[in-house]
C-alpha cells in the first residue's frame, strides 16, 4: 500500500503569515497533495493538483453550521444561503440570478464611476505622504460595489467594518471576540439588506438588489448573495491592489503600456485568498493521493500560482508576463462571478494611480494584516516624488 505524503507546515506561524511562498517552495519539491495532521485536511501545493481540487465535481463545498448553533445563526444563514457554499444543483439555482443580473451590463457601466471616483479619491491625497490602502484602495472598490448593489454611499464605512468581522471568521481558530464581531456585522448587515430588498420591491431602480428581488430567490437568498457580493466584490481588489503594489515598489516597477496584463500578474504574485477548501463525496485520485469520502482538501492557491512547473521565474514579478494561467479567481463551477468586475477596477485604479503619481515610492514599512487565508496589507504608506 503507498503511503501517504504528510506535512507539519503551520499556516499560522508569524513567518509563513509574512512570505508563505518559500515554505510553499520547499513542500511542493517533496510533493504536490501532503495529509495535515493538525488540520485533519489534505494540503495541496502544485499547480496541477490545486487545479483538480477546483475542478473535480466529486470534492465539493458542503458547508456544515458552524457552533454554537444558536449563536452564530446570523453568520450561518448568510453562509448556508450562498452560492459559494453549494454545490449543483442548489449552486447553480443560486448562481444563475446573479449571473443574469451581472449580464445586464452593470459593469461597464460602472467604469466611468470608477475612473470618477479614482479621481476624487486620489485628489484628496497628500502627494507628500499618504495611505494608499486606507486613502484609496479600500474606499473606491466599496463605494463602487455599494453603487452596483445600490446601497446608500453613507454605508460605505459600515460595510467595509461588517465585511472585515465577517471574513475575519474564515481564519483559523477565531478568538470569542472575532467571533461575537462577526455575528453582529452579520446580523446588522442582513438588517440593512432586507430594509433596501423590501423597499426596491416598492419602488424599483437601477441596481442590483432591484434586479434580485425580482427573481426566484428567497429574501435569505437575496440577503446572501447581497453579502457575498460586497464582502468578495471589494476584498479581492484592496488586498491584490494593495499586495501587488508593495511587490513593485519593492522592485522599483512600473505598471507598463498594458495595464491588465500587469493586474493579472498582481493576481498571480501575491494571492489575495490563499486558501479554499473542498470535502470529497467519494474517493477521488489528487496527484497520486487518495482523497476518502468526508475527507477535506484544501486548495493553496499561493502556492499553485508560484509553480516552476507552469511560470518561468514564479518568484519574479513581471509586469508584462505573457503566459499567466493563475488559479486566483478559481476554475470550475465555483470561478469568481465578479472576476470581471474585480479586473476592471483594478485596471483603472491603477492606471490612475500610476497617472497621477508616476514617481510613487515607498514612504515606510507596510503594515501587514497579519492573515493567512485572506492575505493583504492594512496599511502601505507612499509618496509622490
Amino acid at each position: 500500500m503507498r503511503s501517504v505524503p504528510t506535512t507539519s507546515l503551520d499556516l499560522s506561524d508569524p513567518e509563513v503569515v509574512a512570505d508563505p511562498y518559500p515554505h510553499f517552495a520547499r513542500e511542493r519539491e517533496q510533493h504536490a497533495v501532503a495529509w495535515h495532521e493538525p488540520t485533519q485536511r489534505f494540503l495541496t501545493f502544485a499547480h496541477a493538483a490545486v487545479s483538480t481540487v477546483q475542478r473535480d465535481r466529486r470534492l465539493g463545498r458542503l458547508w456544515q453550521d458552524k457552533e454554537p448553533l444558536e449563536q452564530l445563526e446570523p453568520f450561518n444563514l448568510l453562509h448556508r444561503n450562498q452560492m459559494m457554499e453549494n454545490e449543483p444543483p442548489e449552486h447553480t439555482r443560486l448562481r444563475r440570478p446573479v449571473a443574469r443580473a451581472f449580464a445586464r451590463g452593470h459593469i461597464e457601466r460602472l467604469r466611468p464611476r470608477v475612473r470618477e471616483l479614482a479621481a476624487q479619491l486620489l485628489a484628496d491625497v497628500d502627494p507628500a505622504g499618504f495611505d494608499v490602502i486606507a486613502d484609496y484602495a479600500e474606499p473606491l472598490p466599496v463605494l463602487v460595489i455599494a453603487d452596483l448593489l445600490g446601497v446608500p454611499r453613507s454605508y460605505a464605512p459600515d460595510l467595509r467594518d461588517w465585511s472585515q468581522s465577517i471574513v475575519h471568521m474564515y481564519e483559523a481558530a477565531p478568538s470569542p471576540s472575532t467571533v461575537e464581531a462577526a455575528v453582529r456585522a452579520a446580523t446588522d448587515f442582513a438588517g440593512l439588506v432586507r430594509e433596501l430588498a423590501s423597499e426596491r420591491r416598492r419602488v424599483p431602480a437601477e441596481d442590483l438588489i432591484t434586479d434580485l428581488v425580482a427573481t426566484e430567490l428567497t429574501e435569505d437568498e437575496v440577503v446572501a448573495a447581497v453579502v457575498l457580493l460586497l464582502n468578495a466584490g471589494h476584498e479581492a481588489s484592496v488586498n491584490v491592489f494593495g499586495n501587488g503594489l508593495v511587490a513593485m515598489l519593492r522592485r522599483g516597477l512600473r505598471p507598463g503600456v498594458d495595464v491588465p496584463a500587469c493586474v493579472e500578474e498582481m493576481l498571480r504574485f501575491d494571492s489575495a485568498l490563499q486558501l479554499f477548501e473542498r470535502t470529497a463525496t467519494e474517493p477521488v485520485d489528487v496527484a497520486g493521493v487518495v482523497v476518502e469520502e468526508g475527507q477535506r482538501i484544501a486548495a493553496l492557491l499561493g502556492a499553485a500560482n508560484r509553480d516552476p512547473a507552469v511560470f518561468e521565474r514564479p518568484d519574479d514579478f513581471e509586469v508584462a508576463r505573457e503566459v499567466n494561467p493563475h488559479l486566483a479567481f478559481g476554475v470550475g463551477v465555483h470561478f469568481c462571478l465578479g472576476a470581471p468586475l474585480a479586473r476592471m477596477e483594478l485596471a483603472e485604479s491603477v492606471a490612475a494611480l500610476w497617472e497621477t503619481h508616476p514617481g510613487l515610492v515607498l514612504a515606510g514599512e507596510p503594515e501587514s494584516r497579519g492573515t493567512f487565508v485572506l492575505r493583504g496589507h492594512r496599511s502601505v504608506p507612499v509618496r509622490a516624488i
